[in-house]
């Protein structure tokens, strides 16, 4: 499974990081809801693990938004509130399971399987995507625009693909970070900055409508501002 950690607590979320990659799973964490509702967002994730006492944007906030956008990934809401009426109002919000604290891992584990397995295998990717009049073909490794075919490096080309897979929802530096670098760190480096300044230069000049565009204190999203 791949596994979504929204959790503030650095040593709660580290441990339940280690615990789920121990498991056999892949788990990424984010620290804040607003981070994880930007992460969660057509990210790819199996099922969310969601604290409900979050900072900028609370857990139950970051579900409702979510299912508001049609994210249909299974939640499981982690909180210490514990009343019948709090656990109503988790899974109102749009949470798929609740789990009171304190847990045993091995029941957060088992609920979280469980939700993974009511979800069924994902579907398979599509083999191209198209944004307004940009298209990238991922079988022949082209991408072109309005006709015209734009010449791209290869990790160019990844970072386009990932951006056009989440057209419309915003990417953050994390997000790329792990899937286009493949880093589970953040090196700070500029080297996200550099590379989309680059492909922008390639998709948006000489169109009088930009395709990326920089989503301030947030990441990068492609969409089709002609609309």
């Amino acid at each position: 499974m791949r596994l979504l950690i929204v959790e503030d607590d650095a040593e709660a979320a580290a441990y339940l990081v280690k615990a789920f990659r121990e498991a056999g799973h892949v788990a990424d964490h984010a620290p804040d809801g607003l981070e994880g509702y930007a992460m969660a967002q057509g990210g790819g994730y199996d099922v969310l693990v969601v604290d409900r006492m979050l900072p900028r944007m609370d857990g139950l906030s970051v579900i409702r938004s979510l299912r508001e956008q049609g994210e249909t990934v299974p939640a499981l809401i982690l909180s210490a509130l514990a009343q019948v009426d709090d656990r109503v109002k988790g899974l109102r919000a749009g949470g798929d399971d609740y789990l009171p604290k304190p847990y045993a891992f091995s029941e957060l584990l088992a609920r979280v399987e469980v939700l993974s397995r009511r979800r069924g295998a994902p579907a398979s990717e599509p083999t191209s995507y198209r944004v307004g009049d940009l298209l990238l073909d991922r079988l022949a490794h082209r991408v072109t625009r309005a006709g015209e075919e734009i010449v791209l490096q290869p990790r160019e080309f990844r970072l386009l693909e990932y951006l056009m897979k989440h057209a419309g929802q915003v990417v953050t530096r994390t997000m790329l970070l792990e899937n286009v670098w493949d880093y589970h760190f953040d090196p700070q480096t500029n080297v996200i900055d550099v590379h989309v300044s680059r492909l922008r230069s390639k998709v948006d000049k000489g169109f009088e409508h930009p395709m990326i565009h920089t989503i301030r204190g947030a990441g990068y999203m492609v969409r089709d501002s002609a609309r």
